[in-house]
Parts: structure tokens; sequence; C-alpha cells
């Protein structure tokens, strides 16, 4: 079994590096279209779409609407709403620390039974005499100062299509969505996924990114500028595990 997995992997790896060669000489190409279950690994139900039935005479009610005026916000699996992404945190933190500590202690002992004339007998020979009133004395000091900062500013303002591709049992609806831009031989991309509540959805079908809840907003791109920016692999390995 072991032999056969690694004789998968080692058929595996010219197709890696010629798909590398060919994103390296022709671009990165785009993800092909198609429902965005990649994104959050779940089981995905698409419910089949139901025809609309004509109005019955001399009445502006259509058999099996839910309401009056239809509602045009997302709340089934499939359908599609607007994320705002407007991103502007900034977080500053300044810490410093100083400690300082001076410490001394002295030990005699001016009288021992009746011993202390004999302590310098336990001594080699040429010892010079030994007060038994000071026979220790220690002193040590010790001071540390540290100083660290964090000044971060992030700012980001998008505007994304998101595809609602579950439904909670409370009535929440999760929904993932990507986006690629590809310009000359660099593909700018942007995902978002997360749980809304159908309350916070607009009338415009539209939902800023404060309100998604577990929000995983990636954004990010590929190609040949950004693979220059990246840390070598080889380099990050020694730069993660080395003990220095």
């Amino acid at each position: 079994m072991r032999l056969r997995t690694l004789a998968l992997a080692a058929a595996l790896v010219p197709l890696a590096a010629c798909s590398t060669v060919v994103e390296t000489v022709k671009g990165p190409e785009l993800a092909p279209v198609g429902y965005p279950a990649a994104l959050v690994p779940q089981h995905q139900v698409v419910l089949p779409a139901v025809p609309a039935q004509p109005a019955s005479a001399n009445s502006l009610w259509r058999a099996g609407a839910r309401a009056f005026f239809i509602d045009q916000r997302a709340n089934k699996v499939g359908d599609i709403l607007t994320v705002n992404i407007d991103i502007d945190d900034s977080a500053k933190t300044i810490n410093s620390t100083t400690s300082s500590r001076t410490s001394g202690s002295t030990l005699g002992t001016p009288h021992l039974l009746g011993l202390e004339s004999s302590i310098g007998r336990l001594l080699p020979p040429g010892t010079p005499a030994v007060d038994p009133s000071a026979l220790i004395e220690t002193a040590s000091k010790n001071a540390n100062t540290g100083n660290g900062a964090v000044n971060r500013a992030e700012k980001i303002s998008l505007t994304i299509a998101a595809v609602v591709s579950a439904v909670l049992p409370n009535g929440n609806l999760v929904i993932q969505g990507t986006q690629e831009v590809r310009t000359n031989y660099e593909v700018r991309q942007l995902t978002v996924a997360g749980i809304v509540r159908p309350e916070d959805i607009s009338s415009a079908n539209t939902i800023r990114h404060t309100q998604i809840a577990e929000a995983r907003i990636s954004y990010g791109g590929r190609g040949d500028i950004s693979r220059v920016q990246k840390t070598p692999a080889g380099q990050s390995l020694v730069e993660r595990f080395s003990p220095f």
C-alpha cells in the first residue's frame, strides 16, 4: 500500500511541475465558474427551481406566492446577495517595562558551640586567618528594561456577490462567494464566507461584512508579482524551524 502511494505521488509530480511551467509562461488562469461548495466543505443541497404560476383571472395574487409584494432579498439556497466589505481598522499598542532589584546578605558565626576558633583548621594550609563574624557575604543586582510597540492599519473597500449555500435550522443563511479579476499576468482573488441573519439583509439585498458571523474574508492574488513578493519555500522552512 505504501509503495502504491509513493508511486502515485511520483506520477503526480511531473503533472504539477508541468502546470507550474505553463502558468509561469502564460500567466495564471481563472478558476472555472461553479457552485461555491469548495469554500466551506459541507453537504450542499440545491433545491430545484419552482416554475412561476400565472395569476388567476381578475386577480393580482399568484397561486403559491408567499406574499403580495415579492421580497427580492436572499432567503433560500442558490439566492445571491451583495456583500459590502469596508474595513478601516487600526491598532496601536505601546508597552514599556523596567524592573530592577538589589539584594545582599552577610553570614557570620561569632559563637558556634565554642568551635568558631577551629574553623580555620578545615581550610588548606596558608589560608589567612578566618573571622568567624564575617564568613559569607553576598551581593547581587539585576536590571531589566523592555520596550515594544505595535502599529497596524488596514483599509479595504470592496464589493462581492455571494451565494446562499445552506439554510441553518434557525433560519440563518450560510453564504460564500469568490471573485477573480485578471490584469495582464496577475489574478486578484477575493473570497468571502460566513453566516448571516435574514433580518440583517437590507431591502436592496445587501449586507455589511460586520454583520457576518464567522466571517472568512480573503484578499490576495497569484501571478508574477505575487510570486516575486513571496518568500521562497526553502527560506521559509529554514526560518520556521531554525533554533537560532
